[in-house]
């Protein structure tokens, strides 16, 4: 069990919202409150997203309302130049930006040779930045997932997927490569389980020949699955034994469903655990081996649990650890949990908001995830709605 942390050891707290929503006009915040209190009804959201999948389909002129609406609460543009504002906004909070490339659904060689391209312009935006301290990408983005699925269950492949595996190493060679060349760090997101897998052994490869010397290749350690911290621990000391840092960004987990579902289908077992305590407990236990060994891990938090973030800054100032150790970071999304962003920040942490862009219509699949977790997550959309009328009650205006 991962020790608590008493109250009066919590370096900080998240309930000041002058300063989780400082930087938000009073009209902006309005807008942000009506948002989420739409979100804030199931009903609305699932009547929401079929219309507008349905109003896409028949292109009707829909798309400068999603823009004025839940794109720009939750994406910083449609290009890396048109997210610049953001970039500056965040970096004025002294707020880092992970630029995310959150186009979905592509899956041909062409699409695979295109995402690695723009994966790689984010990267070199990230290395003329002092304010992108990471860039990211998923496997899938760069890889059919049939193809990695086969390969993890190890069927035999043909001679056309065998050069199409190729390509993908390739791929993920000259993504990692330049963000080692740039001294940029990189994520490796983390997917299903059914191709997380060689997800994993790719990664680990890239590690080993790039993070001898720090950090750059971070894997993504998902811990809603059982076999995560131990797997954890495994790689590090994988890592020790062939002489590489292990970068690490540990995430809950965003496939609880599928994962759920698949397994009941297909008859094996769950790999997901069976209550969100365990979930928590792990997540808990996984920042307190890392950080105890901090000396060969560099870590980022990728969570919008309150206690958790709390608990890793009560440990980092247990273990004497300075707030911003440049081997540990807190990471969000754009546009949710601005009260721990903004506070951490504030208290003197490195803290990075994911920031998607793309195509309106390409990243329409991340929007609708956005609004249907926000509805699903138990409180998520409750508590953004009550934090922004908190701050509005606090500006004495109202929310017209």
């Amino acid at each position: 069990m991962a020790e608590s942390s008493p109250t009066n050891q919590i370096p900080v707290f998240f309930e000041d919202t002058s300063v989780a929503f400082a930087s938000k006009s009073d009209a902006k915040l309005r807008k942000t409150y009506w948002l989420f209190s739409l979100m804030n009804q199931a009903r609305v959201v699932n009547l929401g997203t079929f219309f507008i999948k349905l109003a896409l389909k028949l292109n009707l002129p829909i798309k400068n309302l999603i823009r004025v609406t839940i794109f720009e609460q939750f994406c910083g543009g449609e290009t890396i130049s048109e997210c610049n504002q953001t970039i500056a906004e965040l970096g004025n909070s002294r707020i880092g930006t992970i630029l995310d490339y959150s186009v979905e659904g592509e899956d041909d060689e062409s699409s695979f040779d295109a995402t690695a391209a723009e994966i790689l312009k984010t990267i070199e935006k990230a290395a003329g930045s002092k304010t992108i301290p990471f860039s990211v990408f998923k496997v899938t983005g760069i890889a059919s997932a049939d193809l990695l699925e086969k390969i993890q269950r190890k069927d035999p492949l043909t001679d056309q997927e065998e050069a199409a595996y190729v390509k993908v190493q390739q791929r993920l060679q000259n993504l990692c490569s330049r963000a080692h060349e740039m001294n940029v760090r990189i994520f490796v997101d983390a997917e299903e389980s059914w191709i997380q897998g060689i997800i994993d052994d790719l990664t680990y490869q890239m590690m080993q020949k790039f993070n001898r010397e720090k950090a750059i290749v971070y894997n993504t350690y998902q811990l809603y699955r059982h076999e995560t911290l131990e797997a954890l621990k495994s790689a590090y000391l994988t890592a020790r034994q062939k002489g590489y840092l292990l970068g690490g960004k540990l995430v809950r987990g965003a496939y609880m469903e599928k994962e759920r579902l698949r397994a009941r289908e297909n008859e094996y077992f769950n790999p997901i655990h069976a209550s969100k305590q365990a979930t928590d407990e792990d997540y808990n236990l996984a920042i307190d081996f890392c950080l105890e060994h901090i000396e060969y891990i560099a870590i980022c938090l990728g969570t919008h649990n309150e206690y958790s973030s709390q608990y890793c800054a009560a440990k980092m100032k247990k273990l004497g650890i300075e707030k911003n150790d440049n081997r540990i970071w807190f990471a969000q999304l754009l546009g949710m949990s601005d009260n721990i962003s903004f506070n951490l920040s504030k208290a003197g942490y490195n803290v990075a908001k994911y920031v998607p862009y793309g195509p309106i219509d390409a990243v329409l699949p991340y929007l609708i995830r956005r609004a249907e977790e926000n509805t699903s997550i138990a409180g998520q959309s409750s508590r953004e709605y009550l934090l922004v009328k908190s701050e509005l009650k606090r500006r004495g205006i109202g929310s017209l």
